[in-house]
């Protein structure tokens, strides 16, 4: 798989809301965990689920920005 179809194969990670993206994340780590799937299949996982990681992550700073309000 080329180095930039990752990102274009995860493009979709940008529309789901945060319980979505968790939800398929923690199903991601299930399948991985299972060792059930192969070499190549387990690398698009992989990817997917850094890409999943990341949104959940960007949901969580802005959801904490919000709940402490501005700065004095």
């Amino acid at each position: 798989m080329p180095k930039d179809a990752a990102p274009a194969a995860n493009a979709d990670v940008a529309d789901l809301g945060y319980e979505q993206a968790r939800d398929e994340l923690v199903d991601i780590v299930a399948r991985l965990e299972s060792g059930q799937v192969g070499l190549e299949e387990s690398m698009r996982l992989w990817e997917r689920g850094e890409a999943l990681a990341a949104h959940c992550s960007t949901w969580l700073d802005r959801a904490e920005e919000r709940i402490a309000g501005p700065e004095e």
